[in-house]
């Protein structure tokens, strides 16, 4: 029978007409392998399943044994252990198993069981145990090449399974819950509580990862960064122990299994290098990463934005006009009525409309049309409707001056911000007070900090601390007396308020 037609026979139990009866059946036998019972009788079959309805009689359970060994999910094999007389060596009886096949199905259906109901999960600790394990291998890395010992090797060979396991596990579990943010948004819309439930969990639980995320992204990449010089070696002696393993052959056997193992923990290597530095011009993963679970809370407000807009209807164009008709019916004056149509209907000045640029360069945007000096009209214009005569189209301008100055000033701009942030962040309590004058940047960089304290603030005299939205910065702010004042002075004046001690603290 081709490989195909047979592959199919043995999912054949899924969707036939008894279909539950004959997963009754198969979970048996799969319980019994987890337990290592190799094999089992029709009347333990009939003892052990958990039937849908009522329990069959044991001629229907030999005969969907039968079947289940013809489709391939089961091997039988002659039963002699209770052959007593003559009549009996002639009655057939059947011991059964799981086949090959039947493994392969019941180890796939267990996995697609498994991939539907896992919820996946930002593993912040697989963070910690990542950096534990690098720092292991670090330590194992002290010794010269020529002379790990055995037991030395052993424990990098350990310690390196251990890394790629919870590696790959971070990776999966990630891609795996930024996949289904959307999904459990979509599924969250029914409710309009259970929408605010699950956002405020969701925000929180965001925040949480990507503090961990930036906290230790930067000393594993460290980590990583000092293992370099000795990986190679490392990565050499853990493909040997491997190869150990491979099976006899020629005299080359034991040396391309080396090669090989090499080349997958080479790859494996390089997979947890690019998740947390950047190779070339690509980002590392890390940040990515990051971006994927910053760029979720929007979606989630989105949708909260799409489910209240649901829940509160269309709203009705001709109400709208009697609404704005009441509005204009309370003005005081004109002149009221005035700035409202303006507002309700986008009346604006269309002096930016500009023809003759010379003689409307100085009139202001409130002028009448009939009041500004006449337009002068190319004949054109007037005959062709279009002023310009036809013909090639001008030359591509060079935009490379005005990139290179925008860079520039991007450039500066990030190293004010900068300094501004060495200025405030440095880990010490102070009072506003005491700040003295801030240059345009550093009081804007504190009015950002300033407005995440207070958020989250209870009251006016409680003390309060949180973490910036991208993770970098720490802010405490501690009220102090009601009747204190602090005075920053700005380019834009002079801010004041009530005094507090500050401590702003990089992460």
């Amino acid at each position: 029978m081709p490989v195909a037609d047979s592959a199919a026979d043995l999912f054949r139990h899924v969707s036939a007409e008894k279909a539950a009866f004959y997963r009754g059946i198969m979970d048996v036998f799969a319980a019994a392998k987890r337990q290592y019972r190799l094999q089992l009788r029709p009347d333990e079959v009939l003892a052990e399943a958990a039937w849908p309805g009522s329990a069959p009689r044991i001629e229907e359970v030999g005969a969907a044994l039968a079947q289940l060994t013809a489709w391939g999910n089961l091997e039988s094999h002659p039963d002699m252990a209770r052959v007593s007389t003559l009549s009996d060596f002639y009655r057939a009886r059947f011991l059964y198993r799981l086949s090959q096949g039947g493994e392969a199905v019941e180890a796939a259906l267990a996995a697609f069981v498994q991939t539907l109901q896992r919820r996946a999960e930002l593993q912040t600790v697989a963070l910690e145990d990542i950096a534990s394990r690098l720092e292991a291998l670090r330590a194992l890395a002290g010794h010269p090449d020529t002379d790990v010992a055995e037991i030395d090797v052993a424990k990098i060979h350990a310690t390196m399974r251990d890394l790629v396991r919870v590696f790959e596990g971070l990776a999966e579990n990630a891609q795996a819950f930024m996949a289904g943010v959307a999904r459990s948004i979509e599924l969250q819309q029914a409710e309009a509580s259970a929408v605010a439930s699950y956002k405020r969990r969701l925000i929180d639980y965001l925040e949480r990862f990507m503090g961990d995320l930036v906290r230790r992204s930067d000393s594993i990449a460290r980590l990583i960064d000092a293992l370099e010089p000795h990986i190679d070696a490392m990565l050499w002696h853990v493909a040997a122990r491997e190869a150990r393993d491979a099976a006899p052959g020629d005299a080359q056997d034991w040396t391309d299994a080396r090669d090989r193992y090499h080349a997958v923990w080479q790859e494996r290597w390089r997979g947890l290098r690019g998740w947390f530095l950047s190779s070339g011009n690509e980002p590392p993963q890390a940040e990515l990463l990051r971006a994927r679970a910053r760029s979720a809370i929007p979606q989630l407000l989105g949708a909260i934005a799409a489910l209240n807009e649901r829940r509160s209807g269309r709203s009705d164009r001709s109400a709208d006009f009697r609404v704005l008709a009441s509005w204009f019916a309370a003005c005081d004056d004109d002149t009221a009525a005035h700035r409202l149509a303006r507002a309700a209907f986008a009346i604006n000045p269309a002096r930016h409309f500009l023809l003759n640029a010379d003689a409307d360069a100085d009139l202001p945007a409130h002028t009448p049309w009939a009041e500004a000096p006449s337009l002068q009209i190319h004949p054109r214009l007037r005959e062709y409707g279009e002023a310009a005569p036809r013909g090639p189209l001008p030359r591509v301008k060079d935009r490379g001056e005005g990139r290179a100055f925008l860079a520039l000033q991007l450039a500066q701009e990030s190293t004010q911000v900068e300094a501004a942030r060495q200025r405030l962040a440095t880990g010490r309590p102070a009072r506003l007070s005491e700040l003295g004058e801030l240059d345009r940047h550093a009081f804007g960089l504190f009015l950002s900090l300033l407005g995440e304290a207070l958020s989250g603030q209870a009251g006016p005299d409680s003390t309060v601390e949180r973490r910036t939205g991208d993770g970098l910065l720490k802010i405490r702010l501690e009220p102090l007396a009601p009747g204190s004042r602090a005075r920053i002075t700005t380019p834009n004046g002079i801010f004041a308020g009530r005094d507090h001690l500050v401590t702003i603290t990089p992460t």
